[in-house]
């Protein structure tokens, strides 16, 4: 069920507004407000999906409905409604946080379009924070070394402005914990992380994935769907694996970044987007424009900032924070008693040869405190770890 509330001090359209609404989908729970003083109270006494609102109205304009809501509920997207000498206010507003704007009398195709967008984007925001109290815990940076120690040091400088970042590194040493730091200490941290694993996503799709498309672009496109920048409107859009994107792809990131103006695939409208872009990659990207596979211009243009991961045999002296760290949390996800190491076999830990980084060692503690005894012992290591 999604929550709408029009205001609009005009009672026929608000009528006209309701019924098409009403009308389209069943799901759609309309609310009316005749001015902005009973809009924004109704706002802050209920959660809303959508606001459409008016911007010509007595005793509150939209503007200010707009400003107001922005600073309470900054999640709701606001499609304001303008009148033909509205048009300068109603661009004015898109700079100020609305959606979009719709013209009276309002273009039904358009409307619809519009309001399916905006809940789409809503419901992506809803998502994406619910995952983000879930997972905020599981990206702390553990460790003191002075390769570790550095990075935080980074992150404190490089986050809290709009440079754009691209972390390196091999895999599972972390890179997507640095994205999170500089996400979470940022300005834009009460908005939208989004990921993208560019290796994960078939390369006739990373365009619809990352930009959107519209009905009837290619043979699955059953209907409008916004893609993972406009989801991070306002907020961050993580780039993990961007050395694994196809060039045509990488032609619109670069446009996106140049101009912060996107295209949906099939789609002639240009939409704003206001996106920090963080990168990574596990590959040399230098070696990778020499042979033509990522472009020079965008590397350009990512790497403002870089931030570089060290594997886990270059920062030894963090095993045994990591090895406490993974073992208090291993033991609270299965609901068992946590087991100790004996210090032979955090000493022998430290010695392996750690070609999967992080990752490997997360997996080589938990296949430990699974087939050890109650405190980890050299032999224990030395029967369990071996690749």
């Amino acid at each position: 069920m999604s929550k709408i509330l029009i205001v609009e001090d005009e009672a026929a359209i608000r009528r006209v507004l309701v019924k098409i609404l009403s009308e389209e989908n069943d799901s759609y729970q309309v609310d009316e407000a005749e001015d902005g003083v009973v809009g924004l109270e109704k706002i802050k006494n209920n959660d809303y999906d959508l606001v459409l609102c008016d911007i010509k109205m007595p005793k509150m304009d939209g503007v200010e409905v707009l400003e107001e809501v922005k600073k309470i509920k900054p999640e709701i997207p606001m499609v304001m409604i303008s009148g033909h000498g509205d048009m300068e206010t109603a661009i004015q507003t898109m700079r100020l946080g609305a959606f979009d704007y719709i013209s009276k009398p309002p273009d039904l195709n358009r409307l619809l379009n519009t309001v399916r967008n905006a809940l789409d984007k809503k419901q992506l925001v809803v998502e994406n924070k619910i995952l983000k109290k879930k997972v905020s815990k599981n990206y702390e940076m553990i460790g003191e070394s002075e390769s570790i120690n550095h990075i935080k040091v980074m992150i404190d400088k490089v986050a809290p402005t709009e440079a754009r970042v691209l972390i390196t590194g091999p895999n599972g040493t972390g890179k997507e914990l640095v994205a999170h730091q500089l996400h979470e200490k940022s300005e834009r941290s009460s908005f939208p992380l989004i990921e993208v694993n560019c290796a994960a996503i078939p390369s006739e799709l990373i365009e619809s994935e990352l930009f959107g498309h519209v009905k009837g672009a290619f043979t699955s496109a059953v209907k409008d769907r916004a893609g993972k920048f406009e989801a991070a409107d306002k907020g961050t859009i993580f780039l993990d694996e961007i050395g694994d994107m196809s060039l045509s792809a990488q032609a619109k990131v670069l446009r996106a970044l140049q101009e912060n103006m996107i295209t949906r695939v099939g789609a002639d409208k240009d939409i704003k987007v206001d996106v920090r872009v963080v990168a990574a990659t596990n590959k040399d990207l230098k070696t990778e424009i020499a042979e033509g596979r990522f472009r020079e211009d965008l590397y350009h243009r990512l790497a403002v900032i870089l931030i570089k991961v060290p594997p886990l045999n270059e920062r030894r002296d963090d095993i045994p924070a990591l090895i406490s760290h993974f073992t208090e949390k291993i033991a609270s996800e299965q609901g068992n008693a946590v087991k100790s190491f004996s210090g032979q076999a955090i000493k022998l830990l430290q010695e392996y040869d750690w070609t999967g980084n992080i990752r490997e060692l997360r997996n080589v503690v938990e296949r430990l405190i699974i087939l050890g005894g109650n405190e980890i012992s050299e032999t224990d290591v030395k029967m369990f770890a071996s690749k």
